[in-house]
C-alpha cells in the first residue's frame, strides 16, 4: 500500500510568468503562434503554407529573382526550395527563364495565375495582420516591425 505523502506540494492559484515574460523570445514566439495559428487556417483556402507563402510572395514582387537569392533571403535550404519551386511549375504558378547575365542561374518569374492568387492570398494576410496588431496604433505596429528586423538581421 503506497504512503500518502507527509508534506503536500502546495497549490499554485496564479502561476508566477514574470521571469518567462521578461524575455524577448518567449514573448516573439508566444505572438507568433498566435499570428501563425489564424495564418495557417486562412492560407489553407490558398492551399499554402507560411513558407510557400513567402516564397511566392517573393517571386511575385521580384520577378526574375534566383533560387540563391530566395534560400539567402528567407533562410531555406536550397533542396527544400527546388521541391517546392517544382511543385509551383508543375501547378502553373511559376517560370523558370535564363538569367540575363548568369549563365548558370534561372530567373523565377509568376505566372498570371500565381498574381492573381497572391492578390487574394496577400490581402488575406494583411487582413490577418491589421486584426492581429489591431490593440497597437500603426506607429506602434512599425516600430515593433522595426525592432523585431533589429533582431534577426
Amino acid at each position: 500500500m503506497p504512503s500518502a505523502c507527509p508534506n503536500p506540494a502546495p497549490s499554485i492559484d496564479k502561476v508566477n510568468t514574470e521571469y518567462v515574460e521578461s524575455l524577448v523570445g518567449y514573448n516573439a514566439r508566444r505572438a507568433a503562434l498566435v499570428i501563425i495559428e489564424q495564418f495557417l487556417q486562412r492560407m489553407a483556402a490558398y492551399d499554402l503554407r507560411p513558407v510557400e507563402f513567402s516564397v511566392l510572395s517573393l517571386i511575385g514582387h521580384n520577378p526574375g529573382i534566383t533560387s540563391r537569392q530566395l534560400c539567402a533571403t528567407l533562410s531555406i535550404l536550397p533542396p527544400n526550395l527546388v521541391g517546392m519551386i517544382n511543385q509551383f511549375e508543375k501547378h502553373g504558378l511559376v517560370i523558370k527563364r535564363p538569367h540575363p547575365s548568369d549563365g548558370r542561374a534561372t530567373g523565377l518569374h509568376p505566372t498570371p495565375a500565381c498574381e492573381a492568387l497572391l492578390r487574394e492570398a496577400e490581402k488575406t494576410a494583411l487582413e490577418l495582420e491589421n486584426e492581429a496588431t489591431a490593440r497597437l496604433s500603426a506607429a506602434e505596429r512599425k516600430t515593433l516591425i522595426r525592432l523585431l528586423k533589429k533582431v534577426y538581421l
